[in-house]
């Protein structure tokens, strides 16, 4: 029987950090489910195809390749790891992963990588949607300041120019999107262990996650 510990939770909760770290350490398959919507979003403003636009966005679907290969994200060939993690990639994504096409395609995806395998996933509809039957449920949260602040920090390891105020004002805003989309809501599994991320270091949020995949594995 397969191990799948399901990570919800806002942007800059912390999520992509710990999940990688903790696959690691636990030997589990990590997939990065918000890299999959990042990269649809990537192809369809390189495409410039409308968010209306359903045709062009099932054709799109159609002829898109994801692999997650280690830290590396491809798309069709083609490393956008950086790519993905642009302001202008980000913003998109958002109203993207609202589209109930994409989502479908997206979740299918998602579900056929885990077929068979001990994995972590994050995104955020993993516990509620993806995975409802998930053996751990962790839903991630901080307060939109730090993850703000964490974002600025994680883009000027990479590289890329950032304002906070924006990127706060960005956050805000995509959570509200987020929360409020018809089609797999940003929202805690009734089930979920929540893990207020705020205050806590990296290494203080892996001890808490693998401490409860333990106890469920008991």
């Amino acid at each position: 029987m397969s191990l799948i510990v399901a990570i919800d939770g806002p942007a800059g909760s912390g999520k992509g950090t710990v999940t990688k770290l903790i696959a690691n350490r636990l030997d589990l398959q990590y997939i990065d489910t918000g890299a999959m919507y990042r990269c649809v979003a990537l192809k369809m403003l390189e495409e410039k195809v409308n968010l209306e636009d359903e045709e062009k966005i099932k054709n799109i679907l159609d002829s898109i390749e994801i692999d997650l290969d280690g830290s590396k994200v491809l798309l069709n060939n083609r490393d956008v790891t950086k790519r993905i993690r642009s302001i202008e990639v980000s913003n998109f994504a958002s109203p993207v992963s609202a589209i109930s096409c994409i989502r479908t395609k997206m979740v299918d995806l998602q579900r056929n990588l885990a077929n068979g395998k001990n994995v972590i996933m994050e995104g955020r509809d993993i516990g509620t949607v993806v995975f409802p039957n998930a053996n751990v449920k962790i839903y991630l949260d901080a307060s939109p300041e730090e993850r703000a602040r964490r974002r600025v920090e994680q883009n000027e390891k990479n590289g890329i120019e950032s304002n906070y105020e924006q990127i706060l004002n960005d956050i805000i805003e995509r959570d509200t999107r987020d929360m409020s989309r018809e089609n797999s809501p940003l929202k805690k599994a009734d089930d979920a262990i929540l893990i207020d991320t705020t205050k806590l270091t990296i290494e203080e949020v892996i001890e808490k996650i693998i401490s409860i995949i333990e106890v469920s594995e008991k």
